[in-house]
C-alpha cells in the first residue's frame, strides 16, 4: 500500500496549486525579481516564465513544484492588500497645475476658487483649472465597435500580445492614437485593448500617459531602466493635437518642426523639454526625474516617416489596431522601439547589459551608482588609429586627402565577391541562392570583445586568439589551394573560393590590419602567423550574448507562429518557408523588423559623421557614446564572414561544389535542380556535411534565397561586364531583376 500512497502523493505534487497569472507577475515584481532571474533559478528560458505570467502555458514538473514554492514564499512576504482590490480613482489621480505655472502649488485645503479666464495667447494650451480629477477622465476600457472593419476581423495566425492584467504597466508598452470626425481620441493597445484618451493638448497628453494610462514596460535587466511609454500618432491624431499630418520638405531635411511652432510653445509653457533632436518623427518629451522616477514619454509619428519601410514594410499604412499589434509584438519580444530599428538595436545592447549598478551600502547605509563589470561603462573611448573611420579626431594629424591603405586601416566588412562561371557550371541548369539567417547575430553569439578599457599598443606580439583586438599581420602566405578542413589537410581549387581575409575575396598582399577572428581563422586553416604590431584590449567579455539570445528568441518565436518551426526536416522547412509571410502579413513585418534590428544595431556601433557643418578632424555626436565601438563591429563582421567561408570550405571539400557569388550572407551555387536540396547533400536521415550549410530557421542556418536559370546568370554577367568587373549574381538571385538595391533578406 505504501507504494500506492507514494504514487498518489507524487500525483498531487505534480499539480501543485499556483496563483492566477496576474498574481504571479505581481509577486515577482513586488520582490524586484526580473524574468531572467526567475528563469535562471528554475532552469528555463526567460520567455517561458513570461508565458506562465501571461497564462499562455503552465509549468510542468519538476519546475512546477519549485515555481509554486517560490510564489508561496513571496505571497507570505507580500500579501494582497484589500485596498488594492478596489482602488479609488481620486486617490490614484495625481495633482496637476495649469501648464503656465512655473512651480507646483500646494494642494488646496478648501473649495477650489473659480478659475480666471485665460488670455488669448493661452487658450490653446491652458488646462482647465482645478484638480486633475475634475478636468480629465481616467483611462477606461472602451467597447469594441459592433461591426469592426473587415481588416480587423480576419483570422490571425497567432494571437495578439496580451498586456499584464495589473501593475503600473497594465496597459502594455504603447498606444496607437487615432481621432474621429468629432475630434475624440482613441488609444489602441496590445491584446485588442481600446482606451478613451481624454487629453485635448499635447502637454496634457504627456501628463496623462505618465499619470493615468498605465503604459510602459519592465526593465530587461535588474540594473537597467524601465521602458518609457510610447505614443504612436496617426495623421488624424496629429491634427487633433495641432501637429501637421506630414512634414514639409524643409522640415523633413531638418528632421523636426521649427522652433517657433505652436505645439513647441505649449510644451515649453508646461515645462516639458525635448531632446536635441527636437520634435521629429521620433521625439522624447521629458522633465527631470522627480523622486527617482523618470518622467519621459516617447512619440512615434509614422506619417513623418518614423517607420522606415526597409525595416517596417507597410506598417505605416496599417489601421491603428493592426499597427498596435505589430509594434506591441516587437516591443514585447525585442524592446519598446526608441527610434529606427538600428537605434533600437543599439539601445537593446545597453538595456540588456547596463553600464552601472547599485553599490553595496556605504557606512551611512547609502547606495551609489558604480561601474558594472561586463559592460561598456559610461565613458566614450577613442579607438585605435587603425580602427578609426576617416575623419576621426585621432587621425587629425594625417595629411589632407591622405588615403589609408590596408596597413593603416582595419577593413572588416561583409563579402561582396563574384567570379565567372566555369565550363562545367555552364552545363548545369540552375543557380540556387542560400541565405544565412541573422548572419550578424550568429557572428555576435559567443564573440569575445573589448569592454571598458582602452586599447593597448603592442609591438611584435605573440598572437592570442582569446584576446580581442586588431593585428597588423601578413596573411598572403596562406595558400587557398591547400588548407586544413577540420584537422585534415585538403587540396582544393582555391581560385574558385573567395579569400576569407578580405571582403572582396581577393587574396591579400603584404601586411594588413585584421580583427582577432580573422587571424584566428588563418591559424585554423593550418598556417602560422607573426603579427608585427597590435592594438589589444585586456578587459574583455561576451558582451553581446544576451543581445543575441533576445533577438534569436524573437525571430524564432515569430517564425514559429508563421508555421516555420525549429524541428522541421529539410523538405518540411522548405515547404513551410514557401509564402510564409502571406499567412500573417503583420507577423511578417515583425520578422523583417527583427532582422533589421540585428543589422542596424551592429552598424550603429560605427556610426559615421553626417549632416552639414562637420569637418574632418572634428568630433561628431555619435563619438560621445560609450557604444561607439568600431572594434566590436569589426569583430562581429569578421566572425560572420569567417562563418560563411567555413561553410563554403566544408561543402567544397566534401562535394567539390564552389560558390559563384557571395554577397554578405547569401551564396549562389550552380546546380542541376532548382532546390537547395540539389546543392546540399542531405542523406535519408536528414544529415548533411558537418560544418557546412544546414537548412533551418535558427541563426546561422540557411534558407532558400531564390533560384534563377544558368542562362539568366550568363546574360547578367555579359550585360554588366566591364573593366574586369564581374557582376555579383547574389545581388539579383531573389527576384531576377537587375537592381543595385540589397534588401538584406
Amino acid at each position: 500500500m505504501s507504494e500506492l500512497f507514494d504514487a498518489v502523493d507524487a500525483l498531487v505534487a505534480s499539480r501543485s496549486s499556483l496563483p492566477p497569472p496576474a498574481e504571479r507577475r505581481r509577486l515577482r515584481q513586488a520582490h524586484a525579481l526580473t524574468l531572467d532571474e526567475v528563469a535562471a533559478a528554475l532552469g528555463v528560458r526567460r520567455a517561458t516564465v513570461g508565458d506562465w505570467e501571461m497564462g499562455k502555458t503552465e509549468p510542468r514538473p519538476p519546475q512546477r513544484d519549485a515555481y509554486a514554492r517560490l510564489l508561496k514564499q513571496l505571497a507570505q512576504l507580500y500579501p494582497t492588500a484589500e485596498s488594492t482590490e478596489a482602488p479609488q480613482e481620486d486617490a490614484a489621480a495625481p495633482q496637476t497645475v495649469p501648464p503656465t505655472a512655473s512651480k507646483t502649488p500646494p494642494a488646496p485645503t478648501g473649495p477650489e476658487p473659480e478659475a480666471a479666464a485665460p488670455t488669448a495667447s493661452d487658450t490653446t494650451t491652458a488646462a482647465p483649472a482645478g484638480p486633475a480629477t475634475a478636468s480629465r477622465r481616467p483611462a477606461t476600457k472602451k467597447a469594441a465597435p459592433a461591426n469592426p472593419p473587415a481588416t480587423t476581423s480576419r483570422k490571425k495566425a497567432a494571437p495578439a500580445p496580451t498586456p499584464a492584467s495589473g501593475g503600473a504597466y497594465a496597459h502594455g508598452p504603447l498606444l496607437v492614437l487615432d481621432a474621429d470626425a468629432d475630434r475624440n481620441v482613441t488609444g489602441y493597445g496590445i491584446g485588442g485593448l481600446i482606451l478613451d484618451v481624454p487629453a485635448k493638448t499635447l502637454p496634457v497628453l504627456v501628463e496623462w500617459a505618465l499619470a493615468e494610462a498605465r503604459l510602459g514596460a519592465e526593465r530587461l535587466h535588474g540594473s537597467g531602466k524601465d521602458a518609457d511609454p510610447l505614443l504612436v500618432l496617426t495623421k488624424a491624431a496629429c491634427e487633433r493635437y495641432g501637429l501637421p499630418a506630414a512634414l514639409s520638405h524643409e522640415e523633413r531635411l531638418a528632421g523636426r518642426l521649427p522652433e517657433g511652432h505652436k505645439v513647441l510653445k505649449q510644451l515649453q509653457r508646461a515645462e516639458w523639454k525635448l531632446t536635441k533632436r527636437g520634435l521629429g518623427p521620433w521625439a522624447r518629451i521629458y522633465r527631470p526625474a522627480h523622486g527617482g522616477r523618470r518622467q519621459c514619454v516617447q512619440l512615434c509619428i509614422p506619417s513623418w516617416h518614423a517607420l522606415d519601410d526597409r525595416a517596417w514594410g507597410h506598417a505605416a499604412q496599417l489601421d491603428p489596431a493592426e499597427l498596435a499589434r505589430v509594434l506591441g509584438l516587437y516591443a514585447q519580444r525585442v524592446m519598446t522601439p526608441v527610434g529606427s530599428a538600428a537605434v533600437t538595436g543599439l539601445q537593446l545592447m545597453i538595456a540588456l547589459n547596463p553600464p552601472t549598478r547599485a553599490s553595496e551600502p556605504d557606512a551611512d547605509g547609502r547606495r551609489h551608482r558604480e561601474h558594472r563589470p561586463g559592460s561598456l561603462g559610461t565613458e566614450p573611448m577613442d579607438p585605435a588609429p587603425c580602427e578609426a573611420t576617416d575623419g576621426h579626431p585621432v587621425l587629425a594629424d594625417l595629411p589632407r586627402f591622405h588615403v589609408r591603405g590596408p596597413d593603416e586601416k582595419l577593413f572588416e566588412e561583409a563579402y561582396d565577391w563574384a567570379r565567372d562561371l566555369t565550363d562545367a557550371e555552364c552545363t548545369k541548369r540552375h543557380l540556387v541562392g542560400l541565405d544565412v539567417n541573422l548572419a550578424f547575430a550568429a557572428g555576435a553569439n559567443g564573440a569575445v570583445v573589448g569592454l571598458a578599457s582602452p586599447p593597448v599598443h603592442v609591438t611584435d606580439p605573440a598572437f592570442d586568439a582569446a584576446v580581442p583586438g586588431s593585428w597588423l599581420v601578413d596573411l598572403s602566405h596562406v595558400d587557398p589551394n591547400r588548407v586544413k578542413v577540420g584537422k585534415q589537410w585538403r587540396d582544393l581549387e582555391g581560385d574558385l573560393l573567395p579569400s576569407p581575409f578580405t571582403p572582396t575575396g581577393q587574396r591579400p598582399e603584404g601586411p594588413a590590419w585584421y580583427a582577432t577572428p580573422t587571424v584566428a581563422y588563418a591559424v585554423e586553416l593550418g598556417y602560422e602567423v607573426a603579427p608585427l604590431e597590435a592594438w589589444v584590449r585586456r578587459e574583455s567579455g561576451r558582451f553581446l550574448d544576451g543581445w543575441y539570445k533576445r533577438l534569436r528568441d524573437a525571430y524564432v518565436t515569430t517564425m514559429a507562429e508563421l508555421g516555420v518551426g525549429e524541428k522541421l526536416s529539410p523538405a518540411e522547412f522548405l515547404e513551410a518557408m514557401d509564402g510564409y509571410k502571406s499567412r500573417d502579413p503583420e507577423l511578417g513585418i515583425v520578422v523583417d523588423a527583427v532582422k533589421m534590428t540585428v543589422k542596424g544595431g551592429i552598424g550603429k556601433l560605427r556610426e559615421k559623421a553626417r549632416g552639414g557643418g562637420w569637418k574632418p578632424g572634428q568630433p561628431w555626436p555619435a563619438l560621445a557614446r560609450p557604444t561607439w565601438r568600431p572594434d566590436i563591429r569589426a569583430a562581429v563582421i569578421s566572425r560572420a564572414r569567417v562563418n560563411m567561408h567555413r561553410k563554403m570550405l566544408h561543402l567544397a571539400a566534401a562535394t567539390g561544389q564552389y560558390p559563384v557569388a557571395v554577397l554578405s550572407d547569401c551564396a549562389v551555387y550552380a546546380a542541376d535542380g532548382p532546390s537547395p536540396l540539389d546543392v546540399l547533400p542531405y542523406d535519408t536521415d536528414g544529415r548533411t556535411v558537418p560544418g557546412s550549410f544546414r537548412l533551418g530557421v535558427s541563426p546561422g542556418m540557411v534558407k532558400h534565397e531564390g533560384t534563377q536559370s544558368v542562362v539568366w546568370g550568363a546574360d547578367i554577367l555579359e550585360q554588366l561586364a566591364g573593366d574586369g568587373h564581374v557582376a555579383n549574381l547574389a545581388r539579383y538571385i531573389k527576384t531576377g531583376e537587375v537592381t543595385t538595391k540589397d534588401t538584406g533578406e
